[in-house]
């Protein structure tokens, strides 16, 4: 077994869905891209009295949750089965939506170019506890039309893991498609084998734009899961309280899985989000305000009772430095959405809600997400059941240091986070140069760029990839770095003894 986290009886649960169900029957969506919503009335939803709203008749929403699959396989680029997204399993991956970056040698937020962005996917290539990429930030470098597709290309010729994507643009997932399916066999081996999620963001207020349905359709075409993320501002478009915003919040994802699986039963769906309250004295909408993260847990919840992968962003933060406030909000939604047992987890490395990514954040985040992953691991007896034999070496011995029990298992069971969270005592601080959490995150992330190991691409299928986002117009592509060595000033960084 291992612990979870509760925030509403089943009961409760069922009346929620319950009333989501009938929202979609009676109230419906307004649909703005004109070929889903000719697809869905083809499917047979229909129109309101005013001819404006698609309605969802109940019967075809449960038919549609019946098809929706309980589990997606994430695999890599080259094939191999990589993430399984089902029950509690628990993946952390970079946060999304970024446009700045913090600059490493000065600190200052400025906009993200091409080399910020090679350095952050070969940077979390390698880190033990985020589990799959994501196209975390734009740069401002590459032309607006390919700004999505020339994310991705730097994804997939730098890294061989899964990536959390997007289209900018109502026709941009067509050639991202292309730009995966290059990696595969034909479209009907990436369909079986995909390696990306792609985000369909619920326009809010019961609609959906012209961007998201088109997007929405050629990726259930293409066969790319997709999440479902509808942003629910409690107190601006959502009600303040939590039933109330978990109404809204699933009757804009229900939409979403319902349109999915009358286009393509059995299309993977994650029952998604990216709720925020709106502080009534700032004007702001923080996704770590505790009600945030408490609707976080709520709505994670109805998915699983729908039998649903879930994905949530938790584990980021909105202030703008590495400093106390970004510590708990990070350590703090990492928490809540392992125990919650939500599947993919969308934060780390995020601050200024969600608007700037920081390589320093991302490493200490590794270690924050580490703990909580230790945290809800199965537990249950580990020869210590009896405890006879161990209670008489700490009686022989006066302690259970060199026992065979803590030799055996020690490394499995203590889970040693470093080097940027400090568990040094004061002497070994010292010595190591005094270095606050920032110095030591800035020298960790130094080291593994430095270590990080060219990935080689067939160069056929380079140059494939970069026709597809040079295109008719001609874009000049920016130069992508050569792998850089470590900085002069960076200290010789320990790695985590435990790795997942």
């Amino acid at each position: 077994m291992r612990p979870t986290i509760q925030v509403f009886p089943p009961g409760l649960i069922e009346r929620i869905v319950d009333e989501a169900v009938r929202v979609l029957a009676t109230v419906g969506m307004e649909l703005y891209g004109a070929r889903l919503r000719e697809r869905m009335l083809e499917a047979g939803l229909v129109l309101d009295s005013s001819g404006q709203r698609v309605l969802f008749p109940e019967q075809i929403t449960r038919r549609a949750l019946a098809d929706a699959p309980s589990s997606i396989t994430l695999h890599d680029r080259d094939g191999q089965p990589h993430a399984t997204l089902a029950d509690d399993r628990v993946h952390f991956v970079p946060g999304s939506s970024g446009l700045n970056v913090f600059d490493r040698a000065t600190g200052q937020l400025r906009p993200a170019r091409t080399p910020d962005f090679v350095d952050y996917v070969r940077l979390a290539d390698g880190l033990e506890h985020i589990a799959y990429l994501a196209t975390a930030f734009s740069t401002d470098d590459v032309p607006v039309p390919i700004a999505d597709a020339w994310r991705l290309y730097l994804c997939l010729t730098n890294s061989r893991r899964p990536v959390v994507s997007g289209a900018f643009t109502e026709h941009g997932v067509l050639r991202m498609a292309e730009m995966m399916a290059l990696f595969r066999r034909d479209r009907a081996d990436l369909q079986a084998r995909p390696f990306s999620i792609f985000t369909i963001t619920a326009s809010g207020n019961f609609r959906y734009s012209e961007d998201s349905c088109q997007n929405l359709l050629d990726c259930v075409e293409w066969g790319i899961p997709v999440e479902i993320v509808p942003v629910t501002l409690m107190g601006l478009v959502a009600p303040v309280t939590l039933v109330g915003a978990a109404v809204f919040h699933t009757v804009d994802v229900l939409a979403g899985i319902v349109m999915a699986q009358l286009v393509r039963p059995g299309a993977p769906v994650l029952f998604g989000g990216a709720p925020a309250a709106f502080h009534m004295r700032e004007t702001t909408s923080p996704m770590t305000a505790v009600e945030a993260m408490r609707l976080d847990l709520a709505y994670a919840a109805i998915g699983k009772h729908l039998g649903l992968p879930t994905q949530t962003y938790l584990g980021m933060s909105e202030n703008r430095s590495l400093d106390a406030q970004a510590g708990a909000e990070s350590f703090g939604g990492a928490m809540l959405a392992a125990l919650a047992g939500i599947n993919s987890v969308s934060g780390p490395g995020m601050l200024d809600y969600t608007s700037a990514f920081s390589l320093a954040k991302l490493v200490l985040d590794n270690e924050l997400c580490g703990q909580a992953l230790q945290l809800v691991r199965d537990t249950g007896p580990v020869d210590d059941l009896p405890i006879d034999e161990l209670l008489a070496a700490q009686l022989d011995e006066g302690n259970l240091l060199t026992a065979g029990h803590t030799l055996d298992h020690w490394r499995d069971w203590l889970y040693l986070p470093g080097p940027v969270y400090d568990r040094m005592g004061w002497d070994a601080w010292t010595k190591a140069g005094s270095k606050s959490l920032t110095e030591r995150a800035g020298g960790e992330v130094d080291q593994r760029l430095a270590a990080w190991q060219p990935l080689e691409t067939d160069p056929a299928v380079d140059r494939e990839l970069r026709r597809l986002l040079a295109g008719a117009d001609g874009h000049l592509l920016p130069r992508v770095p050569a792998p850089r060595a470590a900085s002069s000033s960076a200290p010789a960084a320990g790695r985590s003894r435990r790795r997942r």
